[in-house]
């Protein structure tokens, strides 16, 4: 007997991939966090031959492996905002540099089956980066992100992934204490700056890697 559950994800992202594709993103679909790590490896880094790579906060590309592989390879210059060792002014000033590096690498909040990436920031860096900067934009995207439309996205964020991050964070925040967004006020507030991409410019600069599994908040 065939598997419904995977059937339907099958179906699920091949809709999505053509949605996003016809909305001018570059898209592949894995299976796993370590086959969107391969691919990313042998055959996106292999044909943009980038010197410098960077990324921003995300669960998603921190599950693929690549932050440590990259990092360890050698061949790559890398702006990395994520050294625990670093200052909090030494992190902003490399989000900054990171903004003009060659290839930058994030996650996605939500994705659309319209084929929108939708996005809520605290600083900005990797929204921003995702809109502009970098020459090229890799979004490792699991299957638990997508959702029916805008609407439905951003309720994702809100409900589920800020107040989930604000607890991974330790910010003080109150959705941290009661799971629920409160529009707070906060000093630590986590939802500040919205991004909504409908459609990749120029063409192909954002490359979607789908996987078949969950990953991420």
């Amino acid at each position: 007997m065939e598997n419904p559950f995977e059937i339907y994800w099958n179906l699920k992202l091949a809709a999505v991939a053509e949605a996003l594709g016809k909305n001018g993103y570059d898209v592949s679909i894995t299976e796993s966090a370590s086959e969107a790590a391969g691919l990313v490896k042998n055959e996106i880094i292999s044909a943009l031959k980038p010197k410098t790579l960077s990324w921003g906060g995300s669960l998603s590309f921190a599950a693929t492996g690549l932050y440590e592989e990259l990092k360890e390879d050698g061949s790559f210059e890398i702006i990395d905002t994520w050294d625990k060792d670093s200052s909090f002014e030494e992190k902003l000033e490399r989000r900054r540099e990171a903004m003009i590096c060659d290839l930058y690498f994030t996650g996605t909040n939500a994705l659309t089956e319209t084929g929108w990436l939708v996005n809520l920031d605290m600083i900005g860096n990797r929204v921003g980066a995702m809109a502009f900067g970098p020459k090229n934009v890799v979004v490792v995207c699991g299957r638990n992100k997508i959702v029916p439309g805008l609407e439905e996205a951003m309720q994702r964020i809100k409900d589920y992934a800020a107040p989930v991050n604000s607890m991974r964070l330790d910010k003080k925040t109150p959705c941290r204490k009661t799971g629920v967004c409160h529009d707070c006020d906060s000093p630590e507030r986590i939802c500040n700056v919205w991004t909504i991409h409908e459609k990749c410019f120029p063409a192909g600069r954002i490359k979607v890697v789908l996987v078949n599994e969950d990953l991420g908040f």
